[in-house]
């Protein structure tokens, strides 16, 4: 992760209320391209997310949120660039990172765990961090599936096969052996 995020959204946490807030983001076009670079795409056209804040005790606070991103993503079969709509819901809890308890973190059942300091809670790199896992890790074009691939060994290669012993004769020799063996 770089040193400063490159989506940057902080609210204050006394402007949130026992009843919680809904805030929306939108990037802007350099805080795109800036996030396409720290993830290793080739472009962020849009980016933007809509989140319901919700305090809890113990200064902790749920995140539930929907995000939209307009991506252009690299096919792994065909190398050839491709664009994308990522949609997605997530929910996260923000905690006092002297709070923060690694145990509780590693536990999949639970609600994920984001550690945060001081009195704003910045939601750009909440985000951030769901856009991250919400990309595809072997993105593939559409129409780009492996249903062209070849089943088949090329010709040559059957012929070349055909000529070598089987591995497995030797086998059924031993086995017709041994029954032979028994019978008698």
């Amino acid at each position: 992760m770089t040193d400063k995020p490159e989506f940057v959204r902080t609210i204050r946490i006394n402007r949130i209320g026992h009843e919680g807030i809904v805030e929306t983001l939108e990037a802007s076009r350099s805080e795109c391209t800036a996030l396409a670079r720290r993830f290793g795409i080739p472009d962020i056209h849009a980016f933007g997310c809509r989140f319901r804040v919700t305090p809890e005790s113990g200064d902790r606070f749920v995140l539930e949120g929907v995000l939209t991103a307009h991506v252009v993503l690299e096919c792994v079969i065909t190398g050839e660039p491709f664009e994308d709509v990522v949609n997605e819901s997530f929910v996260v809890r923000l905690v006092p990172a002297h709070r923060f308890s690694e145990e509780t973190a590693s536990d999949i059942d639970a609600v994920d765990e984001i550690p945060y300091e001081g009195r704003d809670l910045d939601l750009g790199e909440v985000a951030a961090e769901q856009l991250a896992l919400a990309l595809p890790a072997y993105p593939r074009k559409p129409g780009a599936g492996l249903e062209n691939a070849v089943d088949e060994a090329p010709r040559e290669m059957q012929e070349e096969a055909g000529e070598r012993p089987n591995p497995f004769s030797a086998l059924a020799d031993l086995s017709a052996l041994k029954k032979r063996s028994d019978i008698e």
